[in-house]
């Protein structure tokens, strides 16, 4: 009997998966484990394994469309099998295919499945853009599929063409414009999306501020070398700083809240959200409870989360719950910048990259290190200044470090 392979459920929140990639095509071989297709939903992308040794029977759910978990996508089994199907299953999967196809003004044929034209999405959706017939495009990817690479080419070698031409017929001079199209889907839509979203339902205001870490330097280089000689754990600036924000936050309670219908949540536990660049977006694992950690503590988990985010390892659950955020973008050269919150948070800190200046220490003129920070606040929830209070409670606590560690 033919397997079914469903669209897997990656979290308690998630409401609808999308296929990215087939690997596979209907008549292929595929052995128990082997990668078959790649899905993404929210801010996750994974493979999908087959659940069974046979042969890809057909293939229900086409790449870019989005169903709901539990969906099925395609079935596995002998070759020449039957597939029986569930009326009422049949009909609600080609129910959500049918809602989510809208009639185009220009589309290009799509072969039976049988037979059909290999070809990645934002491969179609290019070629369709630059009027080009994929039936001619020479496919370079596993099984001949057509990628955005292949049909770059063609378009850079026709573009090069019509350049020639146009300069034989004006001028050595003339030129012609040229320009890709990269549809928006997957992560980079969501976050597209999340952006726009918080931007335009609250009132966001940045403060800025310099702290004088030359102490707090000194002692994360110490507290590391102790460290290192039990366990390989590196303490780095950014673990202090997400400790003395935790601090900060108790006696700050409201700016660890969220604005939500008219009303403001005040929370009692402190979920920190650290915000994770990745080759394709960036996401925020979360530190569950992080008033209940120590130190150390907060710098295991956080390393553990972001080893898990850039590995393609993290729960929807793990990015989802966060009462205040931090961005790091201090690897970057970045001193000061606008982060945006992750709504409905109140605030999110931005860190940037520390830097040595001379300053005066009473008479004396020293070599001091300073480490620029970021506030983005809704102007809903606290005005400027409760908003530069918390920072200043911040500054205290990395200024005077031994603090954060007592």
């Amino acid at each position: 009997m033919a397997v079914e392979v469903v669209m897997p459920k990656l979290g308690m929140a998630m409401k609808e998966g999308t296929v990215s990639l087939w690997s596979k095509a209907v008549g292929d071989s595929v052995e128990k484990g082997e990668a078959i297709a790649s899905i993404n939903s929210e801010k996750i992308e994974m493979d999908i394994e087959s659940p069974a040794e046979g042969t890809i029977l057909n293939i229900a759910v086409q790449e870019g469309q989005g169903v709901p978990p539990g969906t099925v996508i395609c079935h596995i089994g002998n070759p020449n099998e039957e597939i029986v199907i569930d009326d009422h299953v049949a009909e609600q999967t080609q129910s959500i295919i049918a809602e989510q196809e809208k009639p185009k003004t220009k589309e290009t044929p799509i072969l039976p499945m049988g037979d059909r034209l290999m070809i990645t999405p934002v491969a179609r959706k290019m070629a369709q853009a630059a009027n080009l017939d994929i039936e001619k495009i020479q496919g370079t990817g596993p099984g001949g599929r057509i990628t955005k690479e292949d049909v770059q080419k063609v378009i850079e070698k026709r573009d090069s063409m019509s350049v020639k031409t146009e300069e034989r017929i004006v001028s050595p001079q003339s030129t012609v414009e040229s320009r890709q199209q990269i549809p928006v889907t997957g992560m980079r839509n969501i976050i597209a999306k999340r952006m726009k979203e918080s931007l335009q339902s609250s009132a966001q205001l940045t403060l800025t501020m310099k702290v004088d870490v030359t102490d707090l330097v000194i002692l994360q280089k110490q507290a590391t070398e102790t460290l290192q000689k039990q366990e390989s754990t590196k303490l780095t600036i950014t673990d202090f700083v997400a400790k003395a924000v935790v601090l900060s936050l108790k006696e700050h309670p409201k700016m660890n809240s969220a604005y939500i219908e008219d009303n403001i949540i005040l929370y009692e536990q402190i979920h920190l959200g650290l915000a994770v660049a990745l080759e394709k977006g960036l996401v925020v694992p979360v530190i569950r409870n992080a008033e209940n950690c120590t130190l150390r503590q907060l710098s295991k988990k956080g390393k553990e989360l972001a080893r898990c985010a850039r590995d393609g390892q993290l729960p929807i659950e793990d990015m989802q719950g966060s009462t205040f955020t931090i961005s790091n973008l201090g690897a970057y050269g970045v001193e000061h910048f606008t982060p945006i919150l992750n709504t409905p948070e109140t605030g999110i800190l931005g860190i940037g990259s520390a830097y040595d200046t001379p300053r005066y220490i009473g008479e004396e003129l020293a070599k001091r290190t300073i480490l620029p920070l970021s506030l983005t606040f809704d102007h809903r929830v606290l005005d400027g200044a409760p908003a530069a209070a918390f920072l200043q409670t911040l500054k205290r606590y990395l200024e005077e470090p031994i603090t954060v560690i007592l």
